[in-house]
C-alpha cells in the first residue's frame, strides 16, 4: 500500500548493544514496486538537496549528493531511473524485471534483482541519543542496493562535523516519518550530541 494515511507506527525492530542500549530503531516499509516508487519519488523529488545516497557494501561506502533536482524520474520494466541531466543518473530495480520477448530475464535473476526488504531507520550515537536517520533496501539475495542518509543536524553541507547542531536539518526525517510512519516530530531527535567523542 503506497504511503500516507498511516496511524502512528512503532518500530518493527529495535537493535540493542550488549548492555541493552538502543543502537538502532527500524521501521519496515513495503518492498513492493508501488510503495517503493512512491517513496523514492517523494525522497528524490522533495528532499534531494540534503540527502546522501549510494550502496553500502562490505569494504565500501558510497555517500553521494544529488547534483541538483532530478530532471526526470521514470519506471520501466521494474527499474526506477533517476536522471540528473549532466549530473548523471542511476537505475534501481524496485519491481519485476522481466526483460523483453527477445531478451527475457531468467526467473531466478528476476527474484535476485527484486527488493526483498526496505526500511527506515534511526541510528543512535555513543551518547545513546539519535545521531543518524535514513532508508535502506536489499535485493532478493540479501545484498545491499541503496542507503539514503537524510540531512543530519550534526553534519554540515560540506560533510564536516558541525560545531553546533542545527536541528532544522531534521526537516527531511520529520517529513518522511510523518508521511510514511504517521509520526509527529519527536523531542528525542534533538537530545543527541552527534558524533562527538569523549
Amino acid at each position: 500500500m503506497p504511503e500516507e494515511s498511516f496511524s502512528r507506527r512503532e518500530p518493527t525492530e529495535i537493535i540493542r548493544d550488549d548492555q541493552g542500549a538502543v543502537r538502532r530503531e527500524i521501521w519496515a516499509l513495503g518492498a513492493d514496486e508501488a510503495t517503493l516508487e512512491a517513496f523514492l519519488r517523494d525522497v528524490f523529488e522533495n528532499h534531494w538537496a540534503g540527502i546522501r545516497f549510494g550502496p553500502l557494501i562490505e569494504g565500501a561506502a558510497y555517500e553521494w549528493r544529488c547534483p541538483g533536482a532530478p530532471q526526470k524520474i521514470g519506471l520501466t520494466d521494474g527499474y526506477l531511473t533517476v536522471m540528473f541531466g549532466h549530473g548523471g543518473h542511476f537505475h534501481l530495480c524496485i519491481g519485476e524485471n522481466r526483460g523483453s520477448e527477445r531478451f527475457p530475464v531468467a526467473p531466478e535473476l528476476t527474484l535476485r534483482r527484486k527488493p526483498s526488504k526496505a526500511q527506515l531507520f534511526r541510528g543512535y550515537g555513543r551518547d545513546g541519543k539519535p545521531a543518524t536517520w535514513g532508508f535502506e533496501m536489499w535485493n532478493g539475495a540479501g545484498e545491499p542496493m541503496i542507503s539514503i542518509f537524510f540531512a543530519n543536524p550534526f553534519i554540515e553541507d560540506d560533510d564536516s562535523l558541525s560545531a553546533t547542531p542545527d536541528f532544522s536539518r531534521l526537516a527531511t526525517w520529520r517529513a518522511v516519518s510523518k508521511r510514511w510512519l504517521g509520526r509527529d516530530p519527536e523531542a528525542l531527535d534533538e537530545e543527541g550530541r552527534g558524533f562527538a567523542h569523549g
